[in-house]
């Protein structure tokens, strides 16, 4: 055995998960001016693209289970950006649709990218090759 192995800097979840928090803190005083939070920010850019789907397939696009997604559409539903209804064929399946509102919040939201890549200054080559690396891994790992 050898101890290097449970050292936490050998560990490469480590830095993934690091990143990922203090990414999303970044993140939370732009959303808070435009009411969010980082992960109903995430399922409204899916919906800002899509416009409707059912709750699982937006699961999928965010890898979000249905027991996360749930209460976060119901409270996205409360403050009128989406509107959610049981689909016609098969009642199982709740179809979540972006309403006026949560149409009109888009405008708000498109400095953000921006403001985020000032926060993070890597070149476009090394983001690129980051954003490539971090979908293999999690194509890898969510099968």
């Amino acid at each position: 055995m050898n101890d290097d192995t449970l050292k936490l800097k050998n560990q490469l979840c480590f830095p993934l998960y690091a990143c990922a928090k203090e990414v999303v803190k970044k993140y939370s005083p732009l959303l808070d001016a435009i009411g969010l939070t980082y992960t109903q920010y995430i399922a409204m850019m899916v919906l800002w693209e899509k416009k409707s789907m059912n709750v699982k397939s937006l699961g999928e696009h965010l890898y979000l289970d249905s027991g996360t997604l749930t209460p976060l559409l119901k409270k996205m539903e409360a403050q009128g950006l989406v509107m959610r209804k049981r689909a016609e064929k098969d009642e199982r399946n709740v179809i979540v649709s972006i309403t006026k509102k949560g149409e009109e919040l888009k405008a708000k939201a498109y400095q953000i990218p921006e403001q985020m890549s000032a926060c993070i200054s890597l070149p476009p080559e090394e983001a690129k090759m980051l954003y490539q690396l971090l979908y293999k891994v999690l194509g890898q790992i969510s099968v």
